[in-house]
């Protein structure tokens, strides 16, 4: 006995290691995490680049150490809180109407951190800088309620990159530097989703006798009757570069360039799937071996991205910026679904394609001690109505920000920023692993809340 095609033609695991990549972050669109400094997210992120007293530089753009002249360590924190409600419905693989609610708010506040330390050398290397950081560049953490409607594509979706870079950077004249770095990079994943094992008992000729007997509604099997859970854990580490100039033409215009990696990652872990007893004594009976667990993965890749940056001053007090990113998702067209063994269980389509990330801010310092800042920018998403899936329910997006400085002494500076995100309503219209249909739209917007400190010794 062997489950039908239809059944089986797209797995657990599947949707399970794909969902790495299947769930926005509420920071940027697809799952990126551009929150590794207050001060630039103040701004809406523009003069990343360039940032002129700012650690974070030391992935941003790490020619822009130079801008820094003493040992200097910065620690941000942003929470991002992520609201969304899902409206809609759809059809078990047996095309009986889906059961469950609308998932309730599937995004839990999540503080993202981030610490820097940038070290001008002296002497005979006084035209060096070195740098170091700790930060999370991608990941994702949202969970619905586990009877929801949409449960056989996505419940739980928890994805964490921490990043150390060290960089450093070279001063070549007074208003042109060059900064380089090596990239360390972990990727873990934990993601669950129901599987109407029931649906594919009774689509299978040989089993369906058990769907009908003594009747339909009274049989113990049947569509939406015999949920089991698919849970899948990966982690693996990949190792990347950066590279990137600052040139000053005048004293007030500087311009900024970096551009970051691609990182490969083979996630492996476990692919672990919960069965109830019944389902579990069928399968066997029949020697299916298709949801027995076991170890598996799938590769990652996180992508590249090029930032511009410029920043003009118009006097000693006001300044403005504006950045525009690309974000090369094309690396995503497809990831191949694996066992340990390599046997190919499926093919999981993306056909993601590059972004754009305009952002324009400004500041002005009310004092030696006060700076208020404010941005917005425009976030394109990567993905499309095609393959959207519930762990995305992602789309274009506008930031709107505002930021302060308070300069406590000539040595501690504190930051504080809020963002509000809104995110252009997405469809969903899907086939999930249990070949159950969902169609609906999102609703949703994003909060995001950050902290700084930073000192200089």
């Amino acid at each position: 006995m062997q489950p039908s095609h239809r059944y089986t033609r797209l797995t657990a695991i599947a949707l399970g290691i794909a969902g790495v990549i299947s769930f926005g972050s509420a920071g940027a669109t697809g799952f990126q995490i551009r929150e590794n400094s207050v001060k630039n997210q103040g701004r809406a992120f523009a003069g990343s680049a360039t940032g002129q007293d700012d650690a974070s530089v030391v992935s941003n753009n790490p020619a822009a150490m130079v801008n820094l002249d003493t040992t200097t360590i910065r620690t941000d924190v942003t929470l991002i809180d992520l609201t969304a409600k899902f409206k809609g419905g759809g059809r078990s693989g047996a095309g009986t109407p889906l059961t469950g609610g609308n998932g309730g708010d599937p995004g839990d506040a999540t503080p993202v951190p981030a610490m820097s330390i940038v070290v001008p050398l002296h002497g005979a290397f006084e035209k060096l800088t070195l740098g170091a950081q700790l930060s999370a560049p991608f990941g994702l953490k949202t969970e619905y309620d586990p009877s929801w409607v949409g449960r056989y594509n996505a419940i739980e979706s928890e994805v964490k990159t921490i990043d150390l870079t060290l960089s450093a950077a070279l001063k070549i004249t007074d208003r042109f530097s060059v900064g380089a770095g090596f990239v360390y990079e972990r990727a873990e994943a934990t993601l669950t989703n129901a599987v109407d094992f029931g649906s594919g008992i009774c689509a299978n000729p040989q089993t369906r006798p058990l769907c009908l007997t003594p009747t339909p509604a009274t049989a113990a099997f049947g569509p939406q009757k015999n949920d089991g859970l698919a849970k899948v854990k990966g982690d693996d580490t990949g190792i990347g570069w950066i590279l990137g100039f600052q040139w000053k033409p005048t004293d007030a215009l500087s311009i900024g360039y970096s551009h970051r990696s691609e990182i490969d990652h083979d996630l492996e872990g476990d692919i672990t799937f919960t069965k109830p007893g019944n389902v579990a004594a069928v399968f066997a009976a029949g020697r299916v071996t298709t949801y027995d667990s076991g170890p598996g993965g799938a590769a990652l890749t996180t992508p590249s991205t090029d930032t511009v940056s410029v920043t003009y001053a118009f006097n000693d007090q006001f300044r403005m910026m504006f950045d525009a990113q690309q974000t090369d998702w094309h690396s995503l067209q497809s990831v191949d679904i694996k066992r340990a063994n390599g046997n190919l269980i499926t093919s999981e389509k993306f056909e993601w394609d590059d972004t754009m990330m305009y952002a324009l801010g400004a500041e002005y310092d009310f004092s030696d001690s006060f700076t208020l800042r404010g941005g917005v920018a425009k976030d394109e998403s990567p993905t499309n109505d095609t393959h959207r899936t519930p762990r995305l329910p992602d789309n274009d997006r506008m930031l709107y920000s505002v930021g302060l400085t308070w300069n406590a002494n000539e040595h501690l500076s504190v930051d504080a920023a809020y963002t509000r995100i809104t995110i252009d309503s997405p469809d969903v219209n899907v086939v999930s692993s249990s070949s159950s249909t969902l169609v609906g739209k999102f609703k949703g917007h994003a909060d995001l809340f950050g902290i700084a400190a930073q000192y200089k010794f």
